[in-house]
């Protein structure tokens, strides 16, 4: 994510952090550079200009001049102004209703069915009660997608026998009534904002559902095209937020950057990657260190959260203590850990200068497929792993014994540095991602 300007803004920090004092003349050398990174990744150039002359304020100021290490305070400043510029007080979904009614809207392919199932996810998840509602009768087989990402999710679909996706949408919300729903999330079909007709539509479905949301579901690769879309839904809609997807691609930044700033609204959730869970709150300060380099740890953390619950934990701590710690164990963390996103949406969390692992989603399926040719014996007592079992789970493994020995061995070496740390350790110890360290 965000891979050349994350390099363009590596390499601008890096040469102003070289400098014993910050000067007028090397400030402004180092924004001339921000400037054209910015514009580059398609930033808004108001956008880019209000940043640049914030920046310029800031470093020129005297407690800047007086720092000992006036290079980070450049990079500190460049990052407040980035975060300031996506933040607003209005990110939070606001539900309001019974049942409350969220009503997705966007451009043809940004992704608005898969957002919704994943948006119902992430709600039930929270406690709601959401019906998924099928108001796209446009595209081909929408509802049956609808239908089958609802059944991944475990929300309820209601996917209509209506003629018109208004009468479906009404349908809907009376169904959520009737079961004690608390929440209906509307999937309408894809439209261009400059089609008259069928914008007319989708104003008339919204003034007769009277949803307490209204979100656009836009691309992130799309870039300035995103705003400028979301300026004209909201101008003849009227939106309160919008969703970006496929931030986990090669999106260049400049729609997460400019939507607050050039739409007035903020940008709610985020799509950074193709599994259910890959939905994630907006948050401006994990995604400037990510656009700067500097990764999200953070934000890498509170999704390991979601996925890894304290009593499993609690049990790998125990078994680790004990130096019991098996292949049954790394398998069942291993599939947790690919729940987290494909390995190139985690390497973007991380800064940048951390070495990357070439093909790593390909090893993690290596991996899995060796330790499911495995049996439930062989995986708690791997030692009994001989020749003829080794080539025998090869084989069904579509791998190499080469592959099935390196896996072995390194699992051993881990096992053996993870008990000793376990054992030292007095407090309670974080083996949410028990294999996650092991070398690729």
């Amino acid at each position: 994510m965000f891979e050349s300007i994350s390099s363009k803004f590596q390499d601008i920090f890096r040469s102003v952090r070289g400098v014993g004092r910050l000067s007028e003349k090397n400030i402004s050398d180092s924004l001339r550079a921000v400037r054209l990174a910015l514009l580059e990744a398609d930033v808004n150039y108001r956008v880019v200009k209000r940043l640049v002359d914030e920046v310029r304020e800031d470093s020129l100021g005297r407690e800047v001049l007086s720092s000992i290490k006036p290079g980070q305070q450049f990079v500190k400043c460049v990052h407040e102004r980035l975060v300031e510029i996506m933040t607003s007080s209005d990110s939070a979904l606001a539900l309001s209703g019974s049942p409350a009614v969220v009503m997705l809207i966007g451009l043809q392919g940004s992704g608005k069915t898969t957002t919704a199932a994943k948006l119902a996810l992430r709600l039930y998840k929270q406690g709601r009660r959401p019906l998924l509602a099928a108001a796209d009768l446009t595209r081909p087989a929408a509802v049956d997608q609808l239908r089958i990402l609802g059944e991944r999710a475990g929300v309820e679909v209601a996917s209509g026998e209506g003629v018109s996706p208004l009468k479906n949408a009404l349908d809907a919300i009376e169904y959520a009534r009737i079961k004690g729903l608390d929440m209906v999330i509307l999937d309408t079909s894809g439209r261009l904002h400059i089609d008259s007709e069928l914008m007319e539509e989708l104003d008339e479905l919204k003034r007769r559902v009277r949803p307490c949301q209204t979100l656009l579901v836009l691309d992130a690769m799309t870039g300035q095209d995103a705003v400028n879309a979301a300026g004209e839904f909201d101008r003849r809609i009227g939106i309160e937020g919008s969703i970006l997807t496929k931030l986990d691609g090669d999106a260049r930044g400049g729609a997460a950057i400019s939507m607050l700033a050039v739409t007035g609204k903020p940008v709610k959730f985020a799509g950074v990657g193709e599994g259910m869970e890959d939905l994630a709150p907006f948050d401006p300060g994990g995604m400037a260190s990510r656009i700067l380099g500097m990764g999200d740890v953070v934000g890498l953390v509170n999704r390991a959260q979601e996925l890894f619950d304290d009593e499993e934990s609690r049990r790998l701590e125990k078994k680790l203590r004990k130096a019991d710690f098996d292949l049954e164990d790394f398998r069942r963390q291993l599939f947790r850990f690919k729940k987290l996103g494909s390995w190139r949406a985690l390497e973007g969390m991380l800064p940048a200068g951390m070495p990357k692992v070439e093909g790593g989603d390909e090893r993690l399926r290596r991996m899995g497929a060796i330790l499911d040719s495995m049996t439930p014996g062989e995986r708690r007592r791997p030692e009994i792993l001989n020749g003829s079992r080794r080539e025998r789970i090869a084989r069904g493994s579509g791998t190499s014994v080469r592959e099935v020995n390196q896996l072995l061995k390194k699992f051993a070496a881990s096992r053996k540095m993870m008990t000793k740390i376990g054992k030292m350790n007095g407090k309670r110890m974080n083996t949410q991602m028990g294999g996650a360290n092991w070398q690729l």
